[in-house]
Order: C-alpha cells, then structure tokens, then sequence
C-alpha cells in the first residue's frame, strides 16, 4: 500500500529547511474548524504510575538538570518518513540546555532503496538489495528497524550524516557506533577510512551488532565493507546503525517501516532481543493504519498483536509509560472512507483500559470518520488521504506536543502552558 507514495515523502523532506520549526496551533484553530481541538489530550495517563515518573525526569530536564530519558516510537510510513517524530525529537531537545542526548539508532534507507529521512544523510556506493519486512515476497533476517539491505559483492563504503534538513542547528556528534548485521561470520571485514580513529571493537553475536568504541568524538563516518575471500554465497546483511555518545537528555528513536503494520513486525527475528538492549521510558506506539487497511482486517489478532508488544515493552523497562496512539481517517485505495479505523479504535481503548496504559486519539482528534477528507480538501493530506502533507505533519506534531506538555503540566500541577511555552521558546 505504501510503496507508491515514495515521491510524496521525498517531495516533503526537500521541502523540510523551507520551513522554521515554528508552532502553528494557536494561529489555526480558527481557520480548521472541523479539527476537534479540545479532544487533545493524553487520556488514562493520570492513572499510570510510569507517566509520572517520565514527567518528573523530562521536567528535570527542562529546568537545566541531567537526567536520561529514552523515546521510542514505533509504527509505519508515517514514521519511516521521521517528519512529525523528528519535529518532536527537536522540540524535546531543545527545551534547555541538558536536553539534547545522542543521536541513537537509525536505518540507512537509502541503501535498501527506499525513503531515508531528511534529517540525517546517508552515502553509499556498491550493490545492495533492500527487504522490508511488510512485503510479503520478501523473506530475509530483519530486527528492530524491520528493514534490512544485502549486500553480496566485493566492496562497499557507506558514508553516515547524523546531522541532514533538521529544524534547528541540532548538531550530533558521537564517539561510538554500533553496525546491526546478520551473516557477518568470517566472509566479510569492516574497516573506517581513519584506521586510527578505533580504539576498541566488542561485538555481541545475540542481538547481532558489532560496537566500535572511538578516541575522539565524530560528527560523520565513513566506513568499508569488503569480502575477506571470494565466496559464492558469502552475503552481509544490514540491519541498522547507532550513533552514540556520552550525553544526557532527551534520546527519540524512531522504528518505521512503509507498509508497517503488526502481524510484518512479528516477521523480525531478531526484533525482541534488539529492543531488549534498551529500557525506553516513553513508548508510543502508532501501528494500525496498514493493520486496518484491509477487508480482512482481524480485529481479534490486532488485539493480540498489540498486547504482545506491550508486554515486550515491558519486558524491556517494566517502568515504562507506554502511549498508544489511535491511526488517522484514512480512504481505502483513494476511493471510500475506511471504517475499519473506527474498531481499531475500539481495540485501542480495551487494550490500554486492560493494561493501565493511556492513549492519544488523533482519529477523535481529526474529526472521526471522513475527516480526512475535509483534511485533504485544506491541503493537509495528499490524494491517498492517508498520509500528509507538511503541513499536516506539523500540526500532527504540534498537537501531539500540546497534550503531552499539558498532561505533563496537570500531573506534576505546574501552571498551565507552562512547559509548552517554555518548549515553544515564547
């Protein structure tokens, strides 16, 4: 379903340095009446223990202090394309001056052959062969990221650029990085254009990932990938990349892949003991539109799906908060308004009722059922009507950043708009 909208998100992200992160609520509201402004909110957070607990480490970190706290978001194409996901990541870390952590775990899409985010930036040259794990033909080792690029030739070299179209000058070094991989075994070697630059290398063979630990810090990275001999079915399989440092604050990964849905994610192998190398204190989960897509949808093995994750997510930080998102109104192959949202909808509820976790509407929000059409109509959808335009991301940011601050504000009983204004730097 995705595929075909690759030309809508690579128009988006060159669009992206055009326009200043500036915060647009408060002078749209009149202008999109059928945005239901006042269901913005976090619902069930106040009953969630592990909400308090990451609003008390943000807000440490928003007056000056040092603290970690670690963002995971996880869904579709929506997030693969890290327009709104990055627009909050940008937000959060620059609220003060002890906000911006690492850079962290990325995908170098580019060289499977698909849409890389705007803002970092990745150089390659070699032949490699990308594989989603939501396309059905494809059948390869994926983990966290759900994406995966073989390559089988002699040589590569891959060039990373943390730092691409972002927002602000939000500048990333790091000083160690990790290479996901599968079928490394002894058929191929990676070297750094700077040989001197490595000062130790560990490799962990369970979540299959070798760690290069620098003596200096860096803010881009050339490497090379060679085969030690020649072996017919010697094959180096990319899985993701880590960009690390030392630094507190606000850490925001974001896991998509087009086409994303539960029942694909299920398909990594080694998606569980990836994640288990982190303890994420906010975990959103915005998996559903691709689940809900279809007539077949299975509104029983969605239910399970998602209960599933939340335990893994559990399993991962028993501590953390864990915020499902509601998908957007979307039509069914550009023709008919979909209703299979509005059960997921439903699912949604239940499961974050089940498990003391809180949700963010944004299918409530939109204006329900057929909003995305009025959302079209103002141009802030494309014809699909299920993606957006950037416009529409920035307002899908915005709000999303809205209720978080005002939930974080009414928990921790801080005057009203407080954080916001203070993250919106008014």
């Amino acid at each position: 379903m995705m595929t075909r909208n690759k030309l809508f998100f690579c128009a988006w992200l060159f669009a992206l340095p055009l326009m200043a992160q500036t915060y647009v609520l408060d002078t749209l509201k009149d202008q999109y009446t059928f945005v239901n402004w006042k269901a913005n909110k976090i619902k069930m957070a106040e009953t969630s223990p592990a909400f308090k607990k990451l609003f008390c480490k943000l807000d440490t970190i928003a007056k000056g202090g040092e603290e970690d706290v670690h963002i995971f978001h996880i869904g579709g194409s929506h997030i693969q394309a890290d327009i709104y996901s990055n627009r909050l990541r940008s937000y959060l870390q620059m609220m003060s001056p002890t906000a911006k952590g690492q850079r962290g775990f990325i995908y170098p899409f580019s060289i499977a052959k698909t849409n890389n985010p705007g803002n970092y930036r990745v150089e390659y040259d070699g032949e490699w062969k990308g594989y989603r794990c939501s396309v059905r033909k494809d059948s390869v080792a994926w983990g966290l990221s759900g994406v995966t690029a073989v390559f089988k030739d002699s040589l590569a070299n891959v060039k990373i650029k943390p730092n691409g179209n972002n927002y602000h000058d939000n500048m990333y070094d790091f000083n160690t990085m990790r290479i996901f991989y599968d079928n490394w075994s002894t058929d191929y070697e990676i070297s750094f254009k700077q040989d001197s630059l490595v000062a130790n290398i560990t490799e962990d063979k369970k979540a299959h990932f070798v760690e290069y630990a620098f003596n200096r810090s860096v803010d881009e990275i050339e490497f090379c990938i060679r085969k030690k001999e020649d072996i017919p079915n010697a094959e180096f399989l990319m899985m993701g990349i880590e960009l690390m440092n030392n630094n507190k604050g606000v850490q925001y990964t974001s896991i998509g892949v087009n086409g994303g849905s539960f029942s694909y994610y299920d398909r990594c192998r080694y998606f569980e003991d990836q994640l288990l190398l982190y303890k994420p204190d906010l975990f959103i989960v915005s998996v559903g539109t691709n689940d809900a897509y279809h007539p077949d949808f299975n509104p029983k093995k969605y239910k399970e799906y998602y209960t599933d994750l939340i335990k893994l997510v559990q399993k991962a930080n028993p501590d953390c908060a864990v915020l499902l998102t509601v998908p957007n109104d979307s039509y069914y192959k550009k023709q008919i308004p979909n209703p299979r949202t509005r059960i997921a909808q439903k699912i949604i509820y239940e499961v974050a009722e089940e498990q003391k976790m809180a949700v963010w509407d944004f299918y409530e929000i939109m204006g329900g059922f057929n909003s995305s059409q009025s959302w079209y109509t103002n141009k802030l959808m494309p014809r699909d009507r299920i993606h957006f335009t950037v416009m529409g991301y920035r307002i899908k940011a915005d709000l999303l950043l809205q209720a978080l601050a005002n939930s974080w504000e009414n928990e921790l009983q801080l005057q009203p708009n407080s954080i916001l204004k203070q993250i919106i730097n008014e």
